[in-house]
């Protein structure tokens, strides 16, 4: 095991309650790790592999890791554990405390837990629903860290982590001494906030950066590909949905259309197996079930007849959990909300994003799925495919904007 540079001065300055901030593939796991290791009496002497191990306090602290259902399924917190000589199975750990890892759809099960070590992955304490109560419950009751690649695009996504920290009482406290809402809003939106400067000190004091260089050289490239103009522009001006022969109601289904018809061309398909002769081992992204029926009879057939001697299909997403596959050549087919995160893959330099997110997080989490420490590569192919239509240019025009993509404003209904 080896702990690099920029991870020892993170966790020299990480507390109780702090926000440990890292990149996709920063390595935030085994950090957090080694700070609980390290906090409960361990010492790694020289913080390299074949150094001295010296061992934690018996018995450390019970240790929950609450994260992705993905992350848990694939045992991968279990191949970050092992260099602590720690497991979720006490007949191979060297220690006698309890270790957890379970997903974020089971945190209430351990309201009831005190004077524990929680750490708590692929951050979800956001808003006000039932995550966040049994956030609440158990931060005041035990240890405990936060680990985010992105910790909060507003202030308003740190205020569970304010009120745990007890900077503030409530919700209601945070939002009585910083919030303005729009006088000329239909629902609560935000106008603007006061104080900031205290907010961002609040920030400041518990939020832990994680600085450090990559490796890999990522390359980006956009695709354009043709589609049916004409039946864009009829829908357009008629409103008329000519998948189910029925009218558009609102912006949100005619912008599905739209898509629909850029995202079902041919010449989309024709480019995805242009790019897979030059990489034959690639991630897929896209985002609907009409999409993966199309990519599924693309490769279905080659990897019956197993074309090119050794080739696999194999899908993520709400219906498949099957792994990557290891054969030479391979696609998987990752749905953006199933797969964009919780999971990493050293296997390919490749990942084609089929059609585009309208989230800038979920596309930069996604892109993150190869972009990882150890990975063997240096150069790191992105492929986007995209036409110039309304729609497709408009999502590519928010998301170079780092911001996400808004159905309503774009399709004014």
């Amino acid at each position: 095991m080896e702990l690099y540079g920029y991870q020892l001065k993170a966790i020299e300055k990480m507390k109780n309650g702090c926000i440990l901030c890292g990149g996709v593939g920063s390595g935030k796991s085994r950090t957090a790790l080694a700070y609980y290791f390290f906090r409960e009496g361990g010492e790694l002497l020289g913080y390299a592999a074949g150094d001295n191990y010296i061992p934690m306090n018996d018995p450390p602290k019970d240790l929950y890791i609450i994260t992705t259902a993905r992350k848990r399924d694939t045992l991968e917190w279990e191949g970050e554990l092992s260099p602590f000589l720690l497991s979720t199975n006490p007949e191979v750990s060297l220690y006698s405390n309890r270790v957890v890892v379970d997903s974020w759809n089971n945190i209430k099960k351990y309201v009831g837990i005190a004077g524990a070590f929680f750490i708590f992955d692929e951050q979800r304490v956001v808003g006000s629903g039932t995550w966040v109560k049994s956030f609440l419950k158990i931060a005041r009751a035990n240890e405990w860290i936060l680990l985010s690649a992105t910790p909060g695009d507003t202030w308003q996504d740190y205020i569970p982590v304010f009120v745990a920290n007890g900077f503030y009482r409530n919700r209601t406290e945070f939002i009585r001494e910083h919030v303005v809402y729009s006088r000329f809003s239909k629902f609560p939106k935000v106008d603007r906030y006061l104080n900031t400067r205290r907010l961002v000190r609040l920030r400041d004091s518990i939020l832990v950066r994680m600085d450090f260089k990559r490796n890999t050289v990522s390359h980006h490239e956009d695709i354009y590909v043709s589609y049916d103009i004409s039946k864009y522009k009829d829908v357009s001006r008629t409103r008329w949905d000519p998948y189910k022969e029925e009218p558009i109601m609102n912006a949100g289904g005619l912008c599905y259309v739209w898509r629909k018809i850029v995202n079902t061309s041919e010449a989309r398909q024709v480019a995805v197996l242009e790019i897979i002769e030059k990489h034959p081992r690639a991630i897929i992204f896209y985002n609907f079930d009409y999409e993966l029926e199309l990519l599924r009879e693309m490769f279905l057939g080659r990897a019956d007849c197993g074309e090119d001697g050794d080739f696999e299909m194999a899908e993520w997403n709400g219906h498949m959990h099957q792994p990557v596959p290891e054969s030479k050549s391979w696609v998987y087919l990752v749905q953006y909300n199933a797969g964009a995160e919780g999971w990493n893959c050293i296997k390919t330099d490749t990942i084609i994003f089929y059609s585009q997110n309208y989230s800038y997080k979920i596309m930069q989490q996604s892109a993150g799925r190869i972009d990882r420490l150890n990975t063997p590569y240096k150069d790191l192919y992105y492929y986007h495919l995209k036409s110039r239509s309304g729609i497709d240019l408009a999502i590519s025009r928010a998301l170079k904007d780092k911001k996400d993509f808004n159905e309503s404003r774009y399709a004014k209904w």
